[in-house]
């Protein structure tokens, strides 16, 4: 097969149609439940007012906007890819978003711009600075043009076309990015994952800053722990990215019979014990008597990796507490771990090392 021919073929597993749709028909859809942004995606959705004011200033001046990208279920509606911070900017300025409660969300008051001073307290409707009939109109006779991804294209080019979109201009981090994929795929297992994520002795051991929370970080190392416990060596020893890595983890875990209540109980019982023997100082660096910094994810790989396979094992919980306090305490001595856990060290370069390091210390 030459490169023609591959193409060709690739590009038969898509299939796509386009047509410019205008705002107030893109609300109808969405009022009437034919166009649905899934509210898990919701907690994605965090651009400034001044970014959303500015939208709907290009809208009023006749700018024209990006395409936007939905994807056709088989039920005919149409499930929100890639244009989540314009068509909710478009929603809430209208009074039609609502939230995963279903609840409408707070209407977007507009602020005075430098081109628009007047936009200053406008709203779409109620009250004082209604936008007068003739210019909500002139907004919902705007055009948008649509690409849709018809049912008929295979699942995984939706999940690639999803990552390909999102990862550009995009502010998403690569969990979030991931989180919508899994979305998109098996929403069950994200809100497995979620779940796994909430464990109070997980988050209390972590011990991690608000903004890593923003960008769902704790999520990313749950998914790095299942990663790293569930990889054979081989499979270890071939990542090209880690990031990639961990996406095609996803897909996997979203497609596998795995025991997920018994992982979440395996999980949970070893944060129990981490959380319990160490606290806060789990993953953070220890110098002599005193633990110093903050977390340490090359630390967090080696103990929670230990602690989890120790467990998965069936070995005896009870002597997980004085066996962690031993590998902490000589961790840092350990050479392998300080020779794959310097400054610039790649996961795809550690990982291999740290996965045998983590059975032998935990295991042997």
């Amino acid at each position: 097969m030459n490169l023609l021919e591959q193409i060709e073929e690739k590009r038969k597993e898509i299939f796509t149609d386009s047509y410019p749709m205008s705002i107030g028909e893109l609300a109808n859809l969405y009022r009437d439940g034919d166009l649905e942004i899934n509210p898990a995606f919701q907690r994605f959705f965090r651009w400034s007012d001044a970014q959303k004011v500015r939208l709907i200033e290009s809208i009023l001046l006749g700018i024209p906007l990006p395409s936007i990208f939905v994807a056709q279920r088989d039920d005919g509606v149409w499930d929100l890819v890639d244009g989540l911070q314009r068509i909710s900017t478009i929603l809430n300025f209208m009074g039609e978003l609502k939230n995963a409660e279903k609840e409408v969300v707070k209407p977007l008051r507009l602020t005075k711009t430098d081109y628009l001073p007047l936009l200053d307290g406008v709203v779409w409707t109620e009250g004082d600075g209604e936008l007068e009939s003739s210019l909500k109109r002139l907004f919902k006779r705007e055009k948008i043009e649509i690409k849709i991804i018809k049912k008929e294209s295979d699942t995984s080019t939706k999940f690639e076309l999803f990552q390909r979109l999102n990862t550009g201009g995009s502010q998403l981090s690569d969990q979030e990015v991931r989180n919508c994929l899994l979305i998109m795929l098996n929403e069950d297992f994200y809100k497995i994952l979620v779940d796994l994520s909430k464990d109070i002795n997980f988050n209390d051991s972590i011990n991690i800053t608000e903004r890593l929370y923003e960008e769902r970080y704790e999520m990313e190392l749950v998914l790095r722990l299942l990663a790293l416990a569930n990889s054979e060596a081989e499979e270890l020893r071939s990542i090209p990215d880690v990031s990639e890595f961990l996406t095609n983890k996803v897909k996997d875990f979203a497609d596998s019979d795995i025991d997920w209540k018994k992982e979440k109980d395996v999980l949970s019982k070893s944060f129990e014990i981490i959380n319990q023997t160490l606290g806060e100082d789990a993953f953070k660096r220890k110098d002599g008597n005193r633990f110093k910094g903050g977390f340490q994810l090359t630390i967090y790989e080696v103990i929670a990796a230990g602690s989890y396979l120790y467990i998965k094992d069936g070995r005896d919980v009870t002597a997980l507490p004085d066996l962690l306090v031993e590998v902490v305490g000589k961790l840092g001595d350990d050479p392998v771990f300080r020779q794959y856990s310097g400054s610039g060290s790649k996961a795809n370069y550690r990982w291999p090392k740290f996965v045998p390091l983590s059975k032998q210390l935990f295991l042997a």
